[in-house]
């Protein structure tokens, strides 16, 4: 009698547990979600599953963590305003450059919070072959300062030739602050941040949450790849710091991937960038000619930084490739490991395709998430429809990212196209008009697109049934991915 009771009694618990947890999350999706499409699949598994589904929103859900990551700057700092005096758009309005491209640049400078900055030098490097030892060369010739933001650096393999050389240049005085996402220093052991601690290295992890408090921050990842060295040489892009990258070594898990050397004034913004993030994580100001000296123009790039995340007050990098498919008149070049693009950016590159533009699509025929492949390869109808084309590299897995448009326009930087870092990541990337560059890009991307299969209507229509019920599976899930 006492046992049928309890049960009875805690079934009412339960219930009203169940209750009030699917009414605070239904009402949280219905007030605060923004993406309608995301906000019918979490209202849908309230419904059905109004017990588990509420914890499932409360870790997962984008809004609860974008109003968490909108306070995270403004509350450990005061704004910041670009240092670079306020520069006129890449070309004057009687250049002749098209329209579509003078309004794209406006837009830009519109949605980022930094200015154009002229005259700099890119310089793209492949594979760990060529970014690492030009990065560990510029660390061994530091004089004043090194910053370093990854979101995954090995404590092994390449990465200890990193901490050799960050300790060394630490006892010879240079300032040396580094940076690791906490979800980012799980991939290997031991954490590098550690290492770098026990060696003198001043090192933070982004957001050392444990627990439960790790689950409901997941995704608040900082996926930024910084390093600047004395302020004022930088380098960027999509590379980790990890042995895979180094293909000659053969390495267990091999990456191919596109870091950049930049120098000129944008590199007082990419500073800035990782001197914001620092400043949150180690309650530490880092200012004066140390971190931000004199920039002389060198090169012919125009460049504007585009900061992104869930701190922001939109989402800025889905707004900047919006813009800038829509100014697009002849080509999209595209090159990301993980191809899942909003429905607005689908519907953007379908337009461009039906309006005569050249849409070119690069990713992994195997892929690192096979999960996120399987859900891609549902989107690929509806683009390969209007005349775009879809190409799969051989492996290695590439994580290379390129967007080209027009062979003028470049943009690179830690931002693959998917719901996760379009949305949640803390990313960083820099927009480039250039023509110089955007030609060496579009021959890097003609040779990887040169060894890859294209995707074809015939060939999807030719799955087994039972490989495209498993894409569309997967598809089920695109909000989470």
């Amino acid at each position: 009698m006492h046992i049928a009771a309890f049960v009875f009694h805690w079934g009412y618990i339960v219930a009203a547990i169940s209750i009030l947890g699917g009414m605070a999350a239904l009402s949280h999706i219905l007030l605060r979600h923004r993406d309608h499409r995301s906000a019918a699949f979490w209202a849908a598994l309230v419904v059905l599953s109004p017990l588990v589904a509420p914890l499932l929103y409360l870790f997962l859900g984008i809004n609860i963590l974008r109003r968490r990551g909108r306070h995270y700057r403004r509350e450990h700092f005061e704004p910041w305003h670009d240092p670079v005096p306020a520069n006129p758009l890449p070309f004057p309005p009687d250049s002749g450059a098209a329209r579509d491209h003078q309004h794209l640049a406006v837009t830009l400078d519109k949605i980022s919070r930094f200015c154009f900055a002229h005259g700099n030098r890119v310089t793209p490097l492949q594979n760990g072959e060529e970014a690492m030892p030009r990065m560990l060369q510029a660390i061994r010739g530091a004089k004043t300062s090194v910053s370093i933001a990854s979101y995954i650096f090995e404590a092994l393999g390449i990465g200890s030739e990193f901490v050799t050389e960050l300790t060394a240049a630490v006892k010879r005085g240079v300032d040396v602050r580094v940076m690791v996402d906490d979800a980012g220093t799980r991939y290997s052991w031991p954490p590098v941040v550690d290492a770098l601690q026990a060696a003198g290295v001043p090192a933070k992890r982004f957001m050392p949450n444990h627990f439960l408090l790790r689950l409901i921050t997941m995704n608040l990842r900082n996926h930024r790849k910084i390093m600047v060295v004395d302020g004022a040489t930088a380098f960027t892009g999509g590379m980790n710091i990890r042995e895979g990258n180094m293909l000659t070594r053969n390495p267990h898990h091999p990456v191919q991937d596109l870091h950049f050397e930049i120098t000129g004034p944008i590199v007082a913004q990419i500073q800035r960038v990782f001197v914001e993030d620092w400043a949150f994580c180690a309650g530490e100001t880092l200012d004066g000619a140390k971190w931000f000296p004199q920039l002389d123009e060198n090169g012919p790039a125009s460049a504007l930084g585009i900061v992104d995340g869930p701190d922001e007050d939109m989402e800025v990098m889905p707004a900047a490739f919006f813009a800038a498919i829509n100014a697009a008149k002849e080509e999209i070049l595209i090159a990301t490991p993980y191809f899942l693009p909003t429905a607005v950016l689908m519907a953007a590159l379908r337009l461009a395709a039906i309006r005569g533009v050249k849409v070119r699509i690069l990713t992994p025929k195997v892929n690192n998430i096979p999960f996120v492949a399987w859900a891609a390869q549902t989107l690929y109808p509806q683009l390969l429809q209007v005349g775009c084309r879809i190409f799969e590299s051989p492996p290695p897995f590439d994580h290379t990212k390129i967007f080209i448009v027009d062979g003028v326009w470049s943009f690179i930087g830690s931002t693959n196209w998917d719901p996760r870092s379009l949305r949640l990541n803390f990313e960083f990337n820099v927009g480039f008009y250039d023509r110089e560059l955007a030609t060496l890009l579009r021959e890097i991307f003609r040779e990887k697109r040169s060894i890859s299969q294209e995707v074809t209507r015939e060939s999807l229509d030719a799955a087994p049934l039972a490989q495209q019920l498993r894409n569309g599976f997967a598809k089920l899930f695109i909000p989470l991915l």
